[in-house]
């Protein structure tokens, strides 16, 4: 499994020069299964919607379009408004065939994100060429227990949940430790990588300086794309060897009583 990051600077509600922006990264990386894009990376990370411009669902036509082209995932969160007319922060998975989306289910209540957006109620685990996806948005770094890898049983046999857990964010260069430390966390206590896809730039509110990469297993950054540059990352994803060192050193089994739903 092939998998690109793309760190982008988000231009502040301007639609087209970020699809064009998105786009000119995944062609220059041609091949992946799965490009991922940063939280919001349409508008910017806009909490007061009243300013958004209207998307009329222009964002998520291109990523269908474009996972129809280069016949791969991609994934990124919008602002979307629902059909009772409240916004969620939501995080779509799209495949040539298929849309799967994540509603982020802890707002940052410190910035104001729960006085304009809904929060989701479930978790989403997406698997795609036999990779299996948790779903997560940025704060959601901070809350472990939801994003706690399980045991499950699938056809009489039991296995870890998923394989990699995807963080998308607008995460401020100011809290920067903050991100580069609970990826790791998430990583070794769930046993699996993690893909953490944060932008560069500014916006009226925040600075940001990055801090996309991919850990792996054991906490280990694997690759990433350097701080405060436009650019990618793609790095192959080996779960034959995850599954591996979860069955030499099984912390996922061994915890299977405390995390079972």
């Amino acid at each position: 499994m092939t998998i690109t990051l793309v760190q982008m600077d988000v231009r502040w509600n301007d639609i087209q020069a970020n699809i064009e922006t998105a786009s000119q990264l995944m062609d220059s990386q041609g091949g992946s299964d799965l490009y991922v894009l940063p939280e919001m990376w349409a508008t910017g990370y806009m909490v007061n919607v009243d300013d958004m411009h209207a998307d009329d669902g222009q964002a998520l036509e291109w990523m269908i379009s474009k996972a129809r082209e280069t016949d791969a995932a991609v994934c990124g969160s919008l602002a979307v408004r629902v059909q009772d007319g409240s916004y969620r922060n939501r995080l779509y998975f799209v495949t040539p065939d298929d849309i799967w989306y994540y509603d982020k289910r802890h707002l940052f209540g410190y910035g104001g994100e729960d006085l304009h957006y809904v929060a989701g109620e479930e978790r989403k685990v997406v698997c795609w060429r036999g990779v299996r996806f948790l779903l997560q948005i940025c704060y959601d770094l901070r809350f472990p227990c939801f994003a706690r890898n399980r045991i499950v049983e699938t056809d009489g046999l039991e296995a870890a949940e998923y394989d990699a857990a995807i963080y998308v964010a607008s995460w401020p260069e100011s809290r920067r430790r903050v991100w580069d430390t609970l990826l790791q966390a998430r990583a070794i206590e769930n046993q699996c990588y993690v893909l953490g896809v944060n932008r560069v730039g500014q916006d009226p509110v925040c600075a940001y300086d990055g801090g996309t990469m991919v850990i792996d297993a054991y906490g280990r950054v694997a690759d990433l794309v350097p701080d405060n540059t436009v650019d990618t990352v793609t790095y192959g994803l080996d779960v034959d060897s995850l599954n591996r060192f979860r069955q030499k050193f099984p912390v996922l089994f061994d915890a299977k009583k405390d995390c079972r739903r």
